[in-house]
């Protein structure tokens, strides 16, 4: 058992790491993206090498080496791409960490959702609706009442 222990630890570290095959995706406006499973029909597609050198074999490898005086990279420097932010439905007007810090003090704040609420407060003892606004009311374990106002798109809304 030991012998086929040995023997197949063996075996794993002597296989090489393979380059992986990434497509490198260009659309109209020069937008690129990469892809391991090609482009779509409207963009351009080129195939690009990526290897992933041994750790440790004593050697710096740089992670990119841009095209000096190309219109592409100049392209890519000029304009910001945001890419995987998620909308709350509130105009993200509360940030993430602000968000965490309300809900641990069990703060309400203006752009929060009905689940940030819930998270801070609990379950609404009683809902209301009136006009498309959602009225949330809480009690808390001494007895306290908090009512918290939605607009339409189901998000708190600020004091006025």
């Amino acid at each position: 058992m030991r012998a086929l222990f040995l023997g197949a630890s063996l075996l794993l570290a002597a296989t090489p790491a393979l380059p992986a095959s990434v497509f490198r995706c260009t659309d109209q406006s020069g937008h690129v993206t990469f892809s391991q499973q090609g482009c779509p029909e409207e963009q351009s597609q080129h195939r690009q090498s990526a290897t992933s050198p041994t750790p440790g074999s004593g050697k710096a490898v740089p992670m990119a080496r841009p095209r000096i005086g190309s219109d592409a990279n100049r392209k890519a420097h000029d304009t910001l791409a945001i890419v995987a932010e998620k909308e709350d439905g509130c105009g993200n007007r509360v940030t993430g960490s602000d968000r965490r810090s309300a809900i641990i003090r069990k703060q309400i704040r203006a752009g929060m959702t009905r689940s940030d609420v819930e998270s801070a407060l609990g379950r609404p003892e009683s809902v209301t609706s009136n006009n498309g606004r959602d009225r949330l009311r809480f009690r808390d374990s001494s007895g306290q009442v908090r009512t918290v106002t939605f607009d339409e798109h189901g998000c708190v809304l600020g004091r006025r």
